[in-house]
């Protein structure tokens, strides 16, 4: 494996290298959020102040706290506060239930829970249900005498110097979606978040202290911790975060407000961005790159946004247990519809059911080996065992590869449906049928007919609800039948209002196969 970043020590603590990095640039802003900035000097003393109360409160090395907190200027405090003091930070989707929170206290064994005040309430339940001492700080108001402020937190003095952290120790946890059951625990060492920036960030997407960087995808999800943290911190950039959901909107206030000059964002809100009247034109931009990941970005979906903004936008692939992207477009080189090549310092291979190389052009499971490789899943040998395979990751990915290097998704491996004996991709059909004017969403599936046969449906939103009608789904039918192969089109289509999607706006398909959503 190639690359240019240096070699790490084995010692190594990736908050404190971040501080040392930035600290002749005191003065400069590191995040700016709805109400306030902290610059790279106030970011560096609250880290290192966090750290210290943590370790004041009783908290032990690789101990588990439990993050479930808005993208406000104290969640990276607090992240980088944990990693600093040798404390294992567990940032959690805030858009979970009681219950979610409570399997997640209970799996990870956390002995504090860092909660947004605007979320206290719906964690309240779990943390009363907890089977053990838990500490709970709160960032805002306090409602609950118990609860111990997080500005209280933050009047220790500063812990001078960070834990003497190996590089390959447990450092921090990030939790999957569970679309397929309870959430994995994938645990990461210090060292992968500087390999993510040292591969990706830097050389793909070219960062720099110049920059103004603004991610909808929010900090708790993998992608958006490269993209408001790991990555402009590495550089010295300025972040703009948004504690509310990232409504096309709300994204346009901060794009004009702020002027950003990278943007990150998922597919799902580039297409509602494009339906909005009040998506803006190139002239109230600062933007000279945006990126895509999450799900695959639709070829007809990048070429019409960035006709609109002026810049491309970067479709990749990345996962939880990748931690960022391994996979990706480049500025310059962009063919809208695949997920680009592998990002240098990764390796790819394209496998069929028996572990076996396949064609170029076919159809196969997608393995991964690169240095920011989870460590494993907490408490989970089995499930481990199954994605970390020696030096390699089963991504649970289907994937293509053509003769020139480029790879296009093929769908989930649970996902893909053989049809007439035949496999058909449901991302292929998917991208057929956005393809038409009128199709502002769509996700396909299979389901099994009275004879027993698989067969392939599409549920669809329509740019005008008043569209839909039998005769627009034999329009669309045609439509996909001119575009791919005929075995290929859907046999059904069911027009909808909204796709069911994830809090990180992916479209939960199995819900469509579970139960009729129409």
């Amino acid at each position: 494996m190639q690359n240019a970043a240096p070699r790490l020590p084995q010692r190594f603590n990736f908050a404190q290298h971040l501080l040392t990095l930035n600290e002749a640039r005191g003065d400069k802003i590191a995040y700016r959020d709805d109400r306030c900035a902290l610059s790279y000097a106030d970011l560096a003393h609250r880290v290192r102040c966090f750290a210290a109360g943590l370790l004041a409160h009783g908290l032990q090395a690789e101990q588990r706290v439990l993050l479930v907190m808005l993208d406000t200027v104290d969640l990276p405090v607090a992240f980088l506060g944990a990693l600093y003091a040798g404390v294992v930070p567990v940032p959690v989707n805030t858009l979970l239930t009681a219950d979610n929170y409570g399997y997640m206290l209970t799996h990870s064994d956390a002995k504090m829970i860092v909660v947004s005040d605007a979320l206290r309430a719906t964690v309240d339940p779990a943390v009363s249900a907890c089977g053990h001492d838990l500490k709970v700080v709160v960032s805002g108001e306090i409602t609950d005498a118990r609860d111990i402020a997080f500005a209280s937190v933050l009047s220790h003095p500063p812990m001078p110097q960070s834990a003497d952290t190996h590089a390959d120790q447990f450092a921090f946890w990030l939790y999957s979606s569970g679309s397929t059951g309870q959430p994995k625990g994938t645990v990461h060492s210090h060292a992968n978040l500087y390999w993510t920036a040292e591969l990706f960030g830097k050389p793909v997407l070219g960062l720099n202290e110049h920059d103004v960087v603004f991610s909808a995808a929010k900090l708790f999800f993998a992608y958006g911790l490269g993209n408001a943290l790991t990555f402009p911190l590495s550089v010295g950039a300025t972040v703009v975060l948004m504690a509310e959901r990232p409504t096309p909107n709300a994204v346009f206030e901060r794009l004009i407000q702020q002027q950003p000059t990278v943007f990150y964002g998922v597919p799902t809100l580039y297409v509602a961005m494009l339906a909005a009247d009040a998506l803006p034109d190139r002239g109230q931009l600062k933007l000279r790159l945006c990126v895509s990941a999450g799900e695959a970005l639709p070829r007809e979906v990048g070429e019409r946004f960035s006709a609109q903004v002026g810049c491309d936008i970067l479709d990749g692939l990345g996962s939880t247990e990748m931690l960022h992207i391994f996979l990706s477009n480049r500025s310059g080189a962009v063919r809208y519809g695949t997920s680009g090549t592998p990002v240098p310092g990764y390796e790819m291979a394209i496998r069929d059911e028996h572990g076996q190389p396949v064609a170029v052009g076919d159809i196969g499971d997608l393995y991964i080996k690169g240095p920011s490789a989870a460590l494993l899943y907490w408490n989970s040998r089995d499930k481990s065992a199954a994605t970390f395979q020696g030096e390699w990751v089963k991504s649970g990915d289907k994937y293509t590869v053509d003769a020139d290097g480029y790879f296009s998704y093929a769908g989930r491996s649970d996902d893909m449906l053989k049809v007439s004996g035949q496999y058909v991709s449901p991302i292929e059909v998917e991208s057929a049928l956005i393809a038409h004017d009128r199709v502002l969403e769509c996700a396909v599936v299979g389901q099994t007919d009275v004879d027993g046969l698989t067969k392939t449906v599409a549920y669809v939103v329509l740019h005008e609800s008043d569209a839909a009608s039998d005769e627009m789904a034999t329009t669309l039918k045609a439509f996909v039948k001119n575009r791919l192969a005929p075995f290929k089109y859907p046999r059904e289509i069911h027009f909808i209002r909204e796709l069911p999607k994830t809090a990180t706006g992916k479209i939960q398909r199995f819900k469509l196969r579970e139960q009729d959503v129409g």
